[in-house]
């Protein structure tokens, strides 16, 4: 079908000879494939065409895609086997669960769960419902602890590092938090190299989970249930076949599987809305034709993709048949949203590579790079300080009497508008001058380079200033607490005569006189009749903030016995 598509003309080749050397292009792979929901589906088709294609030159042979349907052949029947066949069938019968991957059997492969600083090798199992892991006994294991990933129980799973006694060592971990835990659990996958195992057990957890979301976000119920589900089953399952025969670099799992593709593609949310619109259409259809045609059936998931109607727009005379995820001679609204989110996220890519091509490393490189970029900011702002300090008083005379008039006379908010038209007009008459050109590079000066003990030093020196910086905040919110509580009388009541009257300032006196009065008095501290009782009451106030005490901090240590219990 693919190579008919590519070229359809009756004409040109009246009978199409498959063998194992035939090709096929992206687009005829992404416009049939769909038409059978268990090969592809139209969200992360483009993305297994090019894991398919990456030792090919960009185009499908016919002896990959054959070994590809194999792989997802045996995966379907080793999940069907593992279902039937599983031990954990009393804790799963309920809701008729899939187990869909099973790892932690092989000794020299454990999963370890971390629990507080407690550590534990056994076998985790992921279904379309829930995670088990079972401990190791000496020669068993113990019952099966549950973690579930279909309920509302505001689950997070994301990496986590890992390490012995709790340490942070090794990305190797996922970690699960739910409100059903007093505290997140840790599955570490250990491996001698890279965590790749971690990275397909994380997104094949995270399918589950959105497919969940989604179900519960738009009320799906019923027959259309499974077929989200099963479209989540089936995305794992096709990354367990590409990952049987594919030997090349290793697979970003997360494109393969379609709600971790909506999560990371730009627009994915609408993506997901127009899948749940065609769902209730579907519904609605089933509905007309078990009215209409009580013997006649229908496969789920082509009722599932079916797009009339979809936006409210009129059902044509003309019949469409409907293939799986596609419409014959026609995208869907699902194929439109696809297209639109991917063409969106090609200008992210191209957005985020320059913002990789700038990343510069060093902490005294990366200040410098900062320091250039904030240099009009720092200007200005020197200005402003300048204008402040009335070290040349023509100029802040002039400054503080035009800045009043444009308070008194109301016209703050419009001279705000101005400052923003100009900044639009700048960048209009920028783009003009510059089409064309390249972009201007940013210049900045190197500065001298240091060795590996330099810079050690250097971020000691910046942990030790923010170190102090914390301290100061933590002695200021203590000598808050200190006035607040009264601990010094003396001083509370000074603050609490001050709140009194700002409370009466603000109530009694309008706000456009408040903010002129806070002008003036910012502009005119340092000028030369003013001056001398600034400095007077700045020495006071620092005087009377140092004679605040500190309220007291006790540091309080956990009881030995919560420590053994977590041990």
């Amino acid at each position: 079908m693919m190579l008919a598509w590519e070229d359809p003309a009756a004409t040109s080749q009246p009978s199409i000879n498959v063998d194992q050397e035939c090709t096929v292009g992206r687009e005829a792979f992404s416009r049939i494939t769909p038409a059978v929901p268990t090969i592809s589906d139209v969200i992360t088709c483009e993305n297994l065409f090019d894991l398919l294609t990456t030792s090919t030159g960009g185009r499908l042979r016919f002896s990959v895609y054959e070994k590809y349907l194999g792989a997802l052949e045996r995966a379907i029947r080793k999940m069907k086997t593992q279902t039937e066949s599983s031990h954990l069938s009393l804790l799963r019968s309920p809701r008729e669960e899939r187990i869909l991957e099973l790892d932690g059997t092989v000794t020299t492969q454990p999963v370890l769960e971390h629990f507080g600083v407690s550590t534990w090798p056994g076998r985790l199992t992921l279904t379309d419902h829930a995670l088990y892991f079972e401990a190791h006994r000496m020669v068993s294991f113990e019952k099966a602890k549950i973690y579930e990933l279909s309920e509302d129980l505001k689950q997070v799973v994301k990496p986590e590092l890992t390490g012995p006694w709790g340490a942070r060592l090794f990305d190797k971990g996922v970690m699960y938090k739910s409100v059903s835990l007093p505290e997140p659990v840790v599955m570490e996958f250990p491996e001698l190299k890279g965590h790749f195992r971690r990275d397909y057990w994380l997104a094949a957890i995270r399918e589950i989970v959105y497919a969940h979301k989604f179900i519960r976000k738009f009320n799906i119920e019923g027959i259309d249930r499974d077929e989200i589900l099963l479209k989540a089953v089936i995305g794992i399952l096709r990354v367990q076949a590409v990952l049987e025969i594919t030997t090349t670099k290793p697979v970003r799992t997360e494109t393969l599987l379609m709600f971790n593709e909506c999560d990371r593609l730009p627009g994915g949310d609408l993506i997901l809305e127009t899948l749940a619109t065609t769902m209730s259409t579907s519904q609605e259809l089933d509905r007309e034709n078990h009215l209409n045609a009580e013997n006649t059936t229908h496969s789920i998931s082509t009722l599932t993709m079916v797009s009339n109607c979809v936006f409210g727009a009129e059902v044509p005379d003309k019949p469409r048949l409907f293939v799986g995820e596609i419409v014959v001679g026609e995208r869907t609204p699902l194929e439109r949203a696809v297209s639109d989110s991917r063409n969106s996220f090609k200008k992210v890519e191209l957005a985020q590579a320059t913002v990789d091509g700038v990343k510069v490393e060093g902490l005294d490189t990366n200040l410098a790079v900062m320091k250039e970029l904030l240099f009009p900011v720092l200007e200005l702002g020197k200005y402003l300080n300048f204008l402040a300090s009335w070290d040349d008083s023509m100029q802040s005379f002039a400054f503080c009497s035009l800045f009043t008039f444009v308070v008194c006379r109301g016209w703050l908010p419009h001279a705000f508008a101005l400052l923003l038209l100009f900044i639009a007009i700048f960048m209009l008459l920028t783009r003009w001058s510059n089409q064309g050109s390249p972009v201007d590079e940013v210049k900045v000066t190197a500065p001298p380079s240091m060795n590996t003990m330099e810079q050690l030093l250097a971020v000691q020196n910046a942990i030790s200033q923010v170190e102090a910086f914390i301290q100061d905040g933590n002695i200021s919110l203590l000598k808050l607490r200190a006035l607040f509580l009264s601990v010094s009388p003396q001083a509370s009541d000074k603050l609490a005569l001050a709140l009194v009257l700002l409370a009466l300032t603000l109530a009694l006196i309008p706000s456009k006189y408040i903010f002129l009065l806070v002008v003036l008095e910012s502009n005119t501290r340092y000028s030369p009749l003013r001056k001398p009782s600034t400095e007077r009451w700045k020495r006071r106030l620092r005087e009377w903030w140092y004679s605040i005490p500190a309220a007291p901090v006790v540091l309080a240590r956990p009881p030995e016995d919560q420590q053994k219990k977590r041990k």
